[in-house]
């Protein structure tokens, strides 16, 4: 599971393996009621998801108008909770049934903006096979 740095072990958790150092988000998807805490949430990502919230990942939940999004993660000594709302228009968000996505840390910044992450398909970069 995701670590905060490379080599830091200060209670932090793991970083997934077979991730090359990159940090990757899950989306919850499950129309959520808003008025949801922490507590609710972390229970919501053990028992639906099957998941770990202490884990290190960003855990992202939706309101049914698609206009609010809830953000939870865990930075190694507490959780963070926050709330982005939208004015006008709703979140990109896949179809229900999707389950849990993992999406990266570009396409989490455009979902954040209200902007449609889906559009956006990463690269597949081949890894070096030797050291010149």
């Amino acid at each position: 599971m995701p670590r905060f740095g490379p080599g830091v072990d200060r209670g932090a958790p793991r970083r997934s393996e077979g991730r090359c150092g990159v940090k990757a988000d899950r989306l919850g998807f499950a129309a959520l009621r808003v008025r949801k805490g922490v507590n609710g949430l972390v229970a919501l990502v053990a028992d639906a998801l099957k998941a770990d919230p202490y884990c290190g990942d960003v855990f992202v939940f939706r309101s049914k108008r698609l206009d609010r999004l809830k953000i939870l993660a865990w930075d190694g000594s507490g959780l963070i909770l926050a709330t982005k709302w939208l004015e006008d228009g709703g979140f990109t968000w896949p179809e229900p049934d999707a389950g849990k996505v993992v999406i990266t840390p570009a396409q989490m910044t455009m979902l954040v903006a209200g902007l449609n992450w889906t559009a956006v398909t990463p690269k597949a970069v081949k890894r070096p096979t030797k050291v010149s």
